[in-house]
């Protein structure tokens, strides 16, 4: 294994020390922000259907597009993080998102709306810019913790925009919510030019062989191997249920609108407890026990998922008991694969993110497929397969690392 030296301005390290609990706050906020943009679309799907006539399989793919931009942007944008200065990239990252929203507020028709939602999807990854900005920003004994409160923020995002999406989609239409989504991202990125400290980890790599390194970071790190294996295919369980949940709560026996299916974001605001106190277990070498509770919960829920096609109870049971498992062993994953290579940690978390979108876009397309052909039954069956294949490769895991 080849180590690539870490060259950082010694200017910038000393304004980088140090992490106050503001610039966390900050920083948590704006991760929530950007991830959001990418799930505005879950609650607004069969609104989507009906007002741009596209059929469940069309309104479905603005999913996947989010997940397939995310992860072209995590390979291709991320790394830059070890070879840009770190704040002019987060900042002209969140612009980019900006812009792209508003492609979106004005789009005639589907193929321009899935355009949009290509393009700012591809720049929102600045919120995986600012994580691994956190944990090199933190002392060592102190960075799990500070990445699970920034995952918080990521986590809380990403169910608080389905429940946001929602409501402003009934105050002044689907529109509305990215117009109001662009002017927020515009004025994030003013703040954190303010806030962030200047920061630059020169890998002393051209661009081309910057991405060379991350894509080989797979062959090099067994560990990275294994855990963005466990997390493609969490994930991908993860959101599959989201986009399906759409359709489900539209039609009988619940027939809810949009704004009553956004609301279902809520039940996953316990996830982020998760976050946080998988990050303190990490923090005490906790994070194998913290990825089997994760695996077994993820698994355990679809039981209760599968009772949940004409019960509400069960419903909220399992969407919450998959919230708290999912991102507990998120955060978990990540706590192992930042210690592998401190000097590559953009690039490292590249690698990581990029599988679990890759993971995500599947499981959207594979669950409109599922649902399609077999209903909210293809779909419990589709997410339990998933979820036991994380807890196989879990297992495998442990096996192989014991040796």
């Amino acid at each position: 294994m080849t180590t690539i030296a870490l060259r950082t301005r010694p200017a910038e390290t000393r304004q980088a020390a140090g992490l106050g609990r503001g610039l966390l706050f900050l920083m948590s906020a704006a991760t929530g922000l950007s991830v959001a943009s990418n799930y505005f679309a879950h609650p607004l799907l069969d609104l989507f259907s009906r007002e741009l006539n596209l059929g469940t399989s069309m309104a479905a793919m603005i999913v996947t597009a989010a997940q397939i931009g995310y992860g072209a942007g995590l390979l291709l944008l991320v790394p830059l993080g070890d070879l840009l200065e770190r704040r002019k990239l987060a900042v002209g990252l969140f612009m980019v998102t900006a812009a792209s929203l508003l492609v979106s507020a004005t789009a005639p028709n589907g193929a321009v709306l899935l355009a949009g939602t290509v393009l700012t999807a591809f720049a929102s990854v600045a919120a995986q810019v600012l994580v691994p900005f956190a944990a090199a920003l933190a002392a060592p004994e102190q960075r799990g913790r500070v990445v699970g409160t920034v995952m918080t923020g990521l986590l809380l995002g990403a169910l608080l925009s389905r429940t946001v999406s929602g409501g402003l989609s009934e105050l002044g239409g689907w529109r509305t919510v990215y117009w109001v989504n662009a002017l927020l991202m515009a004025a994030m990125a003013a703040l954190l030019w303010r806030a962030l400290p200047a920061m630059r980890s020169d890998a002393g790599l051209s661009y081309p062989a910057l991405i060379k390194s991350t894509l080989l970071l797979f062959r090099e790190e067994p560990v990275l191997r294994w855990r963005a294996g466990i997390g493609a295919l969490s994930f991908a369980a993860f959101n599959g249920v989201w986009v399906a949940l759409a359709f489900l709560l539209a039609r009988p026996p619940y027939g809810w609108t949009e704004a009553a299916i956004g609301l279902f974001g809520l039940v996953g605001v316990g996830g982020p407890i998760a976050a946080s106190m998988a990050g303190r277990q990490a923090d005490r070498g906790g994070a194998q026990r913290v990825t089997g509770v994760g695996t077994l919960g993820m698994l355990a829920s679809w039981g209760l998922l599968a009772l949940g096609g004409s019960s509400l109870p069960w419903l909220l049971g399992g969407l919450i008991l998959l919230s708290l498992a999912q991102q507990g062993l998120l955060v978990a994953n990540q706590n192992v694969v930042y210690a592998l290579r401190p000097e590559a940690r953009n690039r490292l978390n590249a690698a990581f993110m990029t599988s679990n979108f890759v993971g995500g876009a599947a499981g959207s397309a594979l669950v409109s497929v599922a649902w399609v052909n077999g209903g909210w039954s293809g779909v419990v069956l589709l997410g339990t397969v998933l979820s036991a294949g994380t807890v196989a490769l879990w297992l495998l895991e442990r096996a192989r690392t014991k040796k």
